[in-house]
């Protein structure tokens, strides 16, 4: 009477199957959010030109709105450059900025160029009213290689004009 009885199997094997599912589900997901949020192919487009000595900038702004802050680092050195605050001019405050073109804000420093512009830029801009932000870092000897057409500003996706930046926010 006192006889061993075998349980079946099927239920532990279903059971580790699902725990199994459940982890490498989970795991997938996690692996599917770090890869999207650090893809480069979604990042906003901004631009840069360089001619001769004057160097341009153009960050996305959706219509009725403004930049606030420009910041200019050299990217090695992680040393500022320029940083200007409050935009005097329609096109700064667009988004299309003359970099060291201090009379353009109400505030800049330094309001001189560095002599040698650094091998790496890395500007970025603060829409106002908020912390949000755009910007990129950009090699400047690629940047002055490219040879952009006129009224367009070199990007990641290639030569864009102001509107095609622009149009890259989505507002």
């Amino acid at each position: 009477m006192n006889e061993y009885r075998k349980r079946p199997v099927w239920p532990f094997v279903l059971m580790g199957s699902a725990v199994l599912v459940a982890v490498l589900g989970a795991v997938g997901a996690f692996e599917y959010m770090v890869y999207r949020m650090s893809d480069p192919a979604t990042t906003i487009p901004v631009g840069l030109r360089v001619d001769g000595s004057r160097v341009s900038f153009k960050a996305p702004v959706c219509a009725g709105e403004r930049i606030q802050t420009v910041e200019v680092y050299d990217s090695d050195s992680e040393k500022l450059l320029w940083r200007a605050r409050g935009p005097r001019t329609a096109e700064a405050g667009s988004g299309a900025v003359t970099l060291w073109a201090s009379d353009d804000f109400r505030t800049a420093r330094p309001t001189a160029q560095p002599g040698t512009l650094p091998k790496w830029l890395d500007v970025s801009v603060v829409y106002a009213g908020g912390d949000d932000g755009t910007g990129d870092v950009f090699e400047v000897a690629k940047v002055r290689a490219a040879r952009v057409p006129a009224g367009r500003y070199w990007t990641r996706e290639g030569p864009m004009t102001a509107a095609e930046i622009d149009a890259g926010l989505s507002c």
